[in-house]
């Protein structure tokens, strides 16, 4: 392809990885496999585009080595090989941690810099298409890089199974399955700031308020009722447990409430500050757990109580629940409120 013509491409495939990643973040329903190859392919995309990119720059790169655009170029694509090389060894089943992190958390790290960093050199240094850029034969190669690296990822799929590697075994999601049917014994995780000092389950009572009739709290034993519930929890961070958790339906403590007609969205808020929205009827089939594989659920995975929410990531299941707000719409700063919870105090969870 033409130079500007792989610039371009090369900058829409680190766009397109980026964009998927985030994507997959949020998918945690089986019929969001798609995703996730989609972002594998984009990945090897960019991969292939870098060849033809180091194959031009590189009689000019290498003797320019002391200027800081040559060490800006060298640090962007040892950034790009880094973030497809963790990605690559972590699908394979790569367990190497450095510095506490795994391959999955330093791929995510190295990818986010990687986007920056080109953002910021095509903000500058990006060159406008020209006619011949954008000719049928130009169109024609980029997809034959497109068509390539979508082959790819079956292939590594494959190659993955055959050779029995450890990666084999993880599910859709990337994760591995770590204590199943354990109790407590899974991995604890937190979000950012997220550690609170331990609540009294004597005082400590869970408020349902919003759109709602009637606005109530309740106790930990009026929550710890009969039902139950076989969901897996799929972390972000690279692992997956299935347990059996027994709490309260949501949809019963709403039916108690009594929902308005104009409520449309379930806010779930921890005391940290920390939460999330689901639509009103997939809010009505999850759980407030304070069991899990009939043990009362530890500090670390929420208690007293906790979300349990079958087809969402881990970020969902929030911890240490305090209120569930019936509303409209869904809130607007949760996105925000997740990256500064723990930091800051929350007046959600007051009163």
């Amino acid at each position: 392809m033409r130079p500007r013509t792989t610039d371009w491409s090369l900058a829409l495939a680190t766009g397109a990885a980026f964009a998927t990643g985030l994507w997959t973040l949020t998918t945690g329903q089986v019929e969001g496999w798609w995703v996730f190859a989609l972002h594998g392919a984009t990945g090897y995309l960019t991969f292939l585009l870098l060849i033809p990119k180091l194959v031009r720059v590189r009689n000019r790169l290498l003797p320019g080595i002391r200027s800081p655009r040559a060490w800006a170029g060298l640090a962007t694509t040892a950034l790009a090989l880094l973030t497809l090389v963790c990605g690559i060894a972590w699908v394979s089943g790569g367990g190497i941690v450095v510095l506490g992190y795994n391959l999955l958390n330093w791929h995510i790290l190295f990818g986010l810099v990687l986007t920056v960093l080109l953002s910021a050199h095509m903000v500058v240094r990006a060159k406008p298409l020209r006619t011949e850029d954008r000719s049928r034969r130009q169109a024609l190669r980029a997809g034959a890089f497109a068509l390539g690296a979508a082959l790819i990822w079956p292939l590594q799929e494959r190659l993955i199974g055959t050779l029995g590697l450890p990666g084999a075994q993880r599910r859709f999601t990337g994760s591995r399955e770590v204590a199943s049917f354990s109790g407590n014994g899974f991995p604890i995780v937190s979000w950012m700031a997220d550690r609170p000092a331990p609540l009294d389950v004597a005082t400590w009572r869970l408020r349902v308020t919003g759109l709602v009739s009637e606005s109530f709290a309740v106790s930990h034993d009026e929550l710890d009722a009969r039902d139950e519930l076989t969901a897996t929890l799929d972390c972000t961070g690279g692992f997956y447990t299935t347990q059996h958790w027994r709490g309260t339906r949501v949809g019963a403590l709403l039916d108690r409430a009594g929902v308005l007609p104009e409520a449309r969205w379930v806010r779930f808020v921890s005391v940290t500050g920390y939460r999330w929205s689901l639509p009103l009827e997939q809010a009505r089939e999850t759980l407030i757990a304070v069991r899990v594989g009939g043990e009362p659920l530890s500090h670390g995975h929420g208690a007293p109580a906790r979300l349990v929410a079958p087809g969402e990531r881990g970020f969902v299941w929030v911890k240490w629940l305090a209120l569930i707000d019936v509303r409209a719409e869904p809130d607007s700063a949760q996105l925000v409120a997740i990256n500064v919870s723990g930091f800051v105090a929350s007046d959600d969870v007051g009163g």
